[in-house]
């Protein structure tokens, strides 16, 4: 079954918003993400304490944080200033989900401060944040969590994460049995465990599979070293369709499936609570970018250069990855000319597109690139100064409103020392 992809405006919508906000810009839709969040949270209401920690990173902006928070959604958090970003907007607490890597002190002690639970992604980092929560006069917190990296493939997207064996990321199964010994010897009671082993998975097993994985470890480690297990984190890794002919993951089925490993392992007074870290899930598809068709080139190629370029949007330069174009006003259009779609960065990798079959393009057109709505303003930068554009949001009223300014030559050069 095929995945039609509906733009968040029309090209009358854009036209309009154009009068006020010039392309490019990122633009989000507020009942998409609403309808999707709720759905993920009935899904899993059969675990008590169930809780999506949404991964900041992927889009992190303060009304869209707002609206997940509002409708019972905590952060998951892998910097300082995500954390900071958590607390201007009053989030804190077991609502916060830290888990980074390779993490200087100062970002452990924020998260201290915050009541932040925390994820710790090596051994040595166990003596290391208790040295730092010394060192500010405080103690390690009652619960902390563990992250997993089992050292086996999965059915992975190789290209964004890689196999788990050559992934950065968390402890071998032995480490994690000393790391709970330590931990207890520091005052540690309970604990979480957590793994992060594919990326962007279409099908509706990665995650009760990992499921398994995680709720024995958690069933053995518990034997083995008396730990008690507050929660186990599913983190991320459910994908979304990028391409109109991948079928979009069913959560339903997806919770289904994990809820009948949980009922298979865990018996007796073991009952953890469930948490996931979705960013890619919860907001990619409910973003559009908008940009306007600027120039054409006619060498090699058929080139139509857009106003955007990969600082609004990296992934495909990145990557190599799809992000399906529609031209607005020209859905109906026959798709019959080849295009690499660009923009104006000094890199050749600088493409939207590659041998695209599009509708007969035209200066003026306004496309828009679809799934942008995580890892996609989120990932932007200012090579050849290119500036940050704004972020918009279509709220349920169907009233557009800005949520972030485009940035201006004067932030640019705001750091600079003249």
């Amino acid at each position: 079954m095929s995945n039609v992809k509906k733009t968040i405006i029309t090209k009358k919508q854009a036209e309009e918003i154009k009068k006020t906000y010039p392309t490019p810009f990122h633009i989000y839709d507020e009942k998409g993400i609403e309808d999707n969040a709720k759905e993920l949270i009935s899904s899993f209401s059969w675990c008590k304490g169930f809780k999506e920690h949404f991964a900041v990173k992927a889009t992190p902006n303060p009304t869209i944080m707002k609206i997940l928070h509002n409708l019972g959604c905590g952060m998951d958090c892998s910097s300082l200033t995500e954390l900071m970003l958590c607390e201007k907007i009053g989030i804190t607490g077991d609502d916060i989900m830290f888990t980074a890597n390779e993490t200087p002190a100062e970002e452990y002690a924020y998260a201290l401060k915050l009541g932040a639970t925390i994820t710790l992604d090596d051994l040595t980092h166990v003596d290391f944040i208790a040295d730092v929560a010394k060192k500010n006069g405080t103690t390690l917190p009652e619960c902390m969590s563990l992250r997993f990296n089992n050292g086996k493939n999965f059915a992975v997207n190789n290209q964004i994460m890689g196999t788990p064996q050559d992934a950065k990321y968390g402890m071998t199964r032995e480490q994690l049995a000393e790391a709970i010994r330590k931990l207890k010897g520091y005052g540690v009671k309970r604990f979480g465990l957590h793994a992060f082993l594919a990326s962007n998975n279409l099908g509706n097993d990665y995650y009760p599979t990992l499921a398994g994985i995680l709720f024995e470890t958690a069933k053995e480690l518990a034997e083995e070293t008396g730990a008690d297990f507050k929660f186990v984190n599913l983190s991320g890794g459910v994908g979304i369709p990028y391409r109109p002919e991948d079928d979009k993951p069913n959560i339903p089925i997806i919770a289904a499936k994990v809820k009948a490993e949980y009922e298979r392992i865990f018996d007796g007074d073991m009952k953890p609570s469930l948490r996931t870290e979705l960013g890619r899930y919860m907001l990619g598809p409910y973003g559009n970018l908008i940009t306007t068709v600027l120039h054409f080139k006619h060498i090699y190629k058929e080139y139509a250069g857009v106003d955007a370029c990969a600082a609004n949007l990296m992934r495909p330069a990145m990557y190599g990855a799809y992000h399906h174009i529609t031209v607005l006003g020209k859905e109906n259009e026959p798709a019959n000319v080849k295009y690499d779609v660009v923009g104006g960065l000094c890199e050749n990798n600088d493409k939207f597109a590659v041998d695209r079959m599009l509708p007969a393009l035209e200066v003026g057109d306004i496309l828009a690139i679809h799934d942008s709505g995580a890892h996609g303003f989120a990932m932007g930068y200012n090579y050849n100064g290119r500036l940050r554009s704004a972020e918009l949001l279509l709220k349920k009223d169907g009233s557009v409103c800005m949520i972030r300014r485009a940035e201006t030559p004067d932030d640019y050069f705001a750091t600079m020392v003249f």
